[in-house]
Parts: C-alpha cells; sequence; structure tokens
C-alpha cells in the first residue's frame, strides 16, 4: 500500500494510468494546495477507466487513497479477462469506485452493490447514478445470516471512511442499526441464480461471511476477487474454498480465485 500511495503524488503515473483529463485535474487541486488556497471539499476526476467521473471527498478523507489503487495502481485490471459476466456483486462498495471501474470494464453486467457506512453510501449513490438501474445499491452489512448489526471503525485501518466495519452488537446498550445481509438473499434480489464475479472488501466481516452458512451460495460463484484483511481471514476463507478447484492469482492487496468449481468426488 505505501507504493500505491506515493503513486498518487506524481501527476505523470496519473497520465500513464488514469489518464491526462484525471492527471490534469490532479495536478491543478495539488498546485492550488501548494499555493495556499483552501481546500475544496470534494474534486470531481474522470479517470479513463470509468464511463462517467467521480467524486473524491477531501478534507481528511480516505476517498483518494480509495482511488489511488483503483484507478491510478489499477488493481482490479487483472480480472478484466473474465468472459461476459452477467452479475457482478461489489460487497464493501465503499464510494463507488470499484463499482465504477468494473461497470465500465463490463457494460452488459448487473451490479449488487452494498455499503453499510451512510455517508459512504450517499456518496457511492450519486457516483454510480449515471449507470441508472444496472446498479442495485443496498444500504447494509454483509454477513452468514440475515441480521441487524452495529456499525464501527475500531480496528483496521486509520478509522476514517474507508476502515467502515459490521459487527454484532455486545448487548442492549449497543444498538444494531444496521440491515445484515446474507448472499442468498441478496441473490433473490438480484433476481439471479448465479454470481458472475464476488469482489468482497468487508474489513474483517470476511471471517464471518465465509464462516459459516457458504455451502448453500459458494458453488454458485464464479470467480471472487477478495481483499484479506489478517490470518484468521486468510485462514477461514481458504478453508472454505477447500472443496473447490480454481486458478489463484495476487494483484496489490487483492486475492483472485478464478473459474471457482467444485472438486471432482
Amino acid at each position: 500500500m505505501p507504493k500505491i500511495l506515493a503513486k498518487l503524488k506524481d501527476a505523470r503515473v496519473w497520465g500513464r494510468s488514469a489518464g491526462w483529463p484525471a492527471a490534469l485535474t490532479y495536478a491543478a487541486y495539488r498546485t492550488k494546495m501548494a499555493l495556499g488556497l483552501p481546500e475544496p471539499a470534494t474534486l470531481s476526476i474522470k479517470p479513463r477507466q470509468a464511463k462517467y467521473p467521480v467524486v473524491v471527498r477531501l478534507r481528511g478523507s480516505s476517498d483518494m487513497e480509495v482511488f489511488g489503487p483503483i484507478f491510478v495502481a489499477e488493481e482490479y485490471a487483472c480480472i478484466g479477462e473474465i468472459s461476459s459476466p452477467k452479475l457482478v456483486m461489489d460487497l464493501g462498495a465503499n464510494v463507488g469506485y470499484s463499482s465504477a471501474y468494473l461497470l465500465s470494464r463490463f457494460p452488459s453486467a448487473a451490479f449488487v452493490a452494498v455499503e453499510p457506512d451512510p455517508d459512504n453510501f450517499k456518496q457511492c449513490r450519486e457516483n454510480l447514478a449515471p449507470y441508472g438501474n444496472r446498479v442495485r445499491l443496498v444500504l447494509g452489512g454483509v454477513w452468514s445470516d440475515r441480521s441487524r448489526l452495529v456499525l464501527s471503525r475500531p480496528t483496521f485501518g486509520d478509522g476514517r471512511e474507508w476502515a467502515a466495519q459490521v459487527r454484532e452488537s455486545d448487548g442492549e446498550d449497543d444498538e444494531a442499526t444496521v440491515e445484515g445481509w446474507d448472499i442468498p438473499s441478496l441473490l433473490e434480489l438480484a433476481g439471479q441464480e448465479q454470481i458472475d464475479l464476488l469482489k468482497v472488501d468487508i474489513e474483517g466481516s470476511e471471517s464471518h461471511l465465509f464462516g459459516s452458512n457458504f455451502s448453500s451460495w459458494l458453488p454458485k460463484v464464479r470467480n471472487i476477487c477478495i481483499e484479506l484483511h489478517g490470518a484468521d481471514c486468510r485462514d477461514v476463507f481458504f478453508n472454505a474454498l477447500k472443496n473447490f478447484e480454481y486458478e489463484l492469482g495476487f494483484s496489490g492487496d487483492l486475492t483472485i480465485c478464478r473459474n471457482l468449481r467444485p472438486k471432482a468426488s
């Protein structure tokens, strides 16, 4: 991640990856900051990999650090070879950059984008609005079953927007305000039987998602792109996949499992 973040400071890297219109927007912003001018609240950037511009929140937000790996380092370029996906699920959509990237890469695919943080969700809805009814946005967290969850930022990251987590309630004084969704419910919402690409970045909740109740839906997933948060999450994830064959790859912080299929008996 430090190498990726370093790229954010080099407009030439932006030009080669996110495209020169995005690089010029970023360079103008950096110049204003160097001159001591007031920092705007947001910045609208049109990366070459997205059909429409996206809004980046500034003033201490983590949005630029999310934008960098997706549009500057292009971590998701490795899954562009997936053929003709019909349904993509973006679990942990944040402000919608990964969905915007994949919506533009797979123009015939339908999307379900799930995000638990209301402020992130609001920005996600704005960023994905141009894609119309191709996207079903869900305000909620992803879990192993339907439940009520608590929104928090206690352990991962730096406590900013990109570190939003969900967890189970500790008791009556720990109010569960987030709708918890399991994969079968999301599939029913989408009206589909198969997930062609499951993108997962849910800040540690993958240990719950892949820890139980996965046997009914995992055979319906063709490809997985996941950010695993720590050794425990890695162990739980790969244990869930022990009865499957797949092609394993890595891109930045992402673990890619392509062509998932049950092992022959």
